[in-house]
C-alpha cells in the first residue's frame, strides 16, 4: 500500500530540506519554489520518491531535485511544452520529460520560468475540465 504524505507535511519536509542543504542549492530551491507559487498559487507540494519535492496542479508539474552541482527541475510533460526562452537544458532526448539544470552561478529567468509553469499547468488541466451537462430542452405545449 502506498503511503501518502499530506500537503502540509510535504511543505514542512521541503522547508527542512532547504534548511538542511544550507548552501546555494537550498537558496536556489527556495527561489524556484517561490517562483512556482508566484506563477500559480494553486500549486500543491508533495514529497515522493524517497525525498523529492514535487509541485503539482492537475498532475505533476515538476520536481525540485538537488544534486552536488545542480538543482534540477524536471517537468513531467516538458517535451509537450513550448520553450521559446530555451530554459530546458537537460533530458532533451526524452519523449516526455524535459529538465532545467540550475548551477550555482546561473541566473534564473523568472518571467520565462513562470510562463513555463503556467503552460505546464494548462497542459495538465486540458481535458480535465468538468463535463458540460446539457440542459433539458423545455418545450411549451399550449
Amino acid at each position: 500500500m502506498k503511503k501518502t504524505i499530506p500537503a502540509e507535511s510535504a511543505s514542512v519536509l521541503i522547508d527542512a530540506k532547504i534548511k538542511e542543504l544550507n548552501d546555494w542549492r537550498g537558496k536556489t530551491l527556495a527561489k524556484v519554489r517561490a517562483i512556482i507559487h508566484a506563477a500559480d498559487p494553486e500549486i500543491v507540494e508533495e514529497w515522493k520518491w524517497m525525498g523529492t519535492p514535487i509541485f503539482s496542479h492537475g498532475g505533476i508539474i515538476c520536481t525540485g531535485e538537488t544534486y552536488k552541482s545542480v538543482v534540477k527541475m524536471t517537468f513531467a510533460k516538458g517535451a509537450s511544452l513550448e520553450d521559446p526562452s530555451g530554459l530546458f537544458n537537460s533530458s532533451l532526448e526524452g519523449n516526455v520529460r524535459r529538465a532545467i539544470d540550475i548551477r550555482e552561478s546561473d541566473k534564473i529567468d523568472e518571467v520565462a520560468l513562470k510562463q513555463l509553469i503556467r503552460d505546464a499547468v494548462a497542459l495538465n488541466l486540458e481535458g480535465k475540465s468538468k463535463p458540460k451537462f446539457r440542459q433539458a430542452s423545455t418545450k411549451r405545449i399550449d
